[in-house]
C-alpha cells in the first residue's frame, strides 16, 4: 500500500511541475495584440482555466498523499526511539575568574 501511495505521490509531483511551468505568465497576453496568434486549440483564452483547475486537483492530490503517508509511517514505526536513548550528563563549566573592572567608569545619573 505504501509503495502504490508512494508512486502517486512522486507522479502527482512531476504532473504539478509541469502543469506549473505551462501556464503563462500575466503578461504573456500582450503578445497576441501585437500580433502574435492565439492559443485556438484550448479557445480563445487559451490553457489558464484548464491548466488552473489541473493545478487545484493536483495539489489536492499531493496533500491527500503526503497526509496519508505521514499517517502510515506514523503508525508503523512506533513510538520515537529518543525516548528510549540514555540521557548523558552535560559537564559543569569551569568556574571563570572574576573579570577585571571596566577600562571606564560608568557614571550613575
Amino acid at each position: 500500500m505504501t509503495i502504490l501511495i508512494t508512486t502517486i505521490h512522486v507522479l502527482t509531483c512531476l504532473f504539478i511541475i509541469a502543469a506549473v511551468l505551462l501556464q503563462s505568465g500575466k503578461g504573456a497576453e500582450t503578445g497576441v495584440m501585437i500580433g502574435g496568434s492565439s492559443q485556438s486549440m484550448f479557445g480563445a483564452q487559451g490553457a489558464t482555466p484548464f491548466l488552473g483547475k489541473l493545478t487545484v486537483v493536483l495539489a489536492t492530490v499531493f496533500m491527500v498523499t503526503s497526509l496519508s503517508l505521514a499517517l502510515i509511517k506514523q503508525n508503523a514505526v512506533g513510538p520515537s526511539l529518543l525516548l528510549n536513548a540514555p540521557v548523558k550528563a552535560l559537564p559543569t563549566p569551569a568556574a571563570q575568574a572574576p573579570s577585571a573592572a571596566p577600562a571606564s567608569p560608568v557614571k550613575k545619573p
